[in-house]
């Protein structure tokens, strides 16, 4: 459970962190998140002697991670030019919609089907989305691009058999040639925030990388230890601490229609959970019936 509270608590203080970064432009630090997540991932793996194992990666993982880094690079993307421009609450409200959509792409993509109080669910989420378009004038695009882009890269890293250390370095190692090319542009620009604003702004911009890399290592381990469930109970953490730094810290404005389409939203998700928690509970009583079963009929057999 601490390694689950660390990495979602980690990745809910992300608002408090990104402005930091400040004057370098939303494109600049994500091409830092890039590089300097590989350069950190490459020291872990040389420490625990893991570097080996990038060479017994195929072709068709690298396509895998090669897509998933492609679909997490939006998703990084988004979030920082979210809280750089002052919508934090967008963000929150695309990690509250994110399981939902998960559950969306478990139906289109591995043809899962739903129970009752999940199409309710997914059903609100929908409701919620196309309100706000109606309240707004515009769809909600900062909470759809972080909510669909997290939920296709789960998708892909349950194809991805690779631990996830290794998968994160190889998708790391696809991403940072483009950070470099980029910051490298930006020199030859004469706007390379890196060199121009002092060496405490350079730290910084370094450590984006160990901040993008620590929550990720927390959720590895923390996902070998708990169950989905618990896991998910606590996944909430990260929006519910992104809202409140919305609300209390940075006195963000969230116009009537947004706050229309939260309540929505935790209504579905309230609706989910305690689907989940159902099924949970259903398949602990099965299991315990099952072992009391086996328990009579080994003592009728004596």
């Amino acid at each position: 459970m601490i390694w689950g509270f660390l990495a979602y608590g980690m990745w809910g203080l992300f608002p408090a962190f990104f402005p930091l970064l400040k004057p370098a432009g939303p494109l600049e630090i994500l091409s830092h998140r890039f590089l300097w997540t590989f350069v950190f991932m490459g020291l872990v793996l040389a420490v625990v002697g893991n570097l080996g194992k990038l060479r017994k990666i195929t072709k068709l993982e690298w396509l895998l991670v090669t897509a998933a880094a492609i679909v997490i690079s939006v998703n990084w993307g988004v979030y920082v030019y979210a809280v750089n421009s002052g919508k934090v609450a967008d963000a929150a409200l695309g990690y509250f919609i994110n399981p939902l959509v998960s559950v969306l792409l478990g139906v289109i993509v591995l043809r899962e089907s739903l129970r009752p109080l999940q199409k309710i669910s997914v059903g609100l989420a929908a409701a919620a989305v196309i309100i706000m378009t109606i309240m707004l004038g515009t769809p909600p695009w900062i909470p759809l691009l972080l909510a669909v882009s997290f939920g296709l890269y789960g998708l892909l890293k349950k194809r991805i058999t690779l631990s996830p250390q290794i998968s994160l370095m190889a998708e790391t190692m696809v991403l940072a040639p483009v950070g470099v090319g980029y910051i490298l542009w930006l020199q030859s620009q004469g706007s390379n925030t890196f060199v121009q604003d002092g060496p405490s702004h350079a730290v910084l911009l370094m450590l984006a990388g160990v901040v993008t890399a620590l929550p990720l290592l927390c959720f590895a381990r923390a996902a070998h230890a708990l169950t989905l469930t618990s896991l998910g109970m606590i996944q909430y953490i990260t929006p519910m601490l992104q809202m409140l730094w919305a609300v209390f810290v940075t006195k963000e404005y969230i116009e009537p229609g947004r706050w229309v389409g939260f309540v929505i939203i935790w209504v579905a998700l309230a609706i989910f959970i305690a689907d989940l928690l159902l099924r949970t509970r259903a398949a602990r009583a099965g299991k315990r019936e099952r072992a009391a079963a086996q328990s009579a009929s080994a003592q009728a057999a004596d």
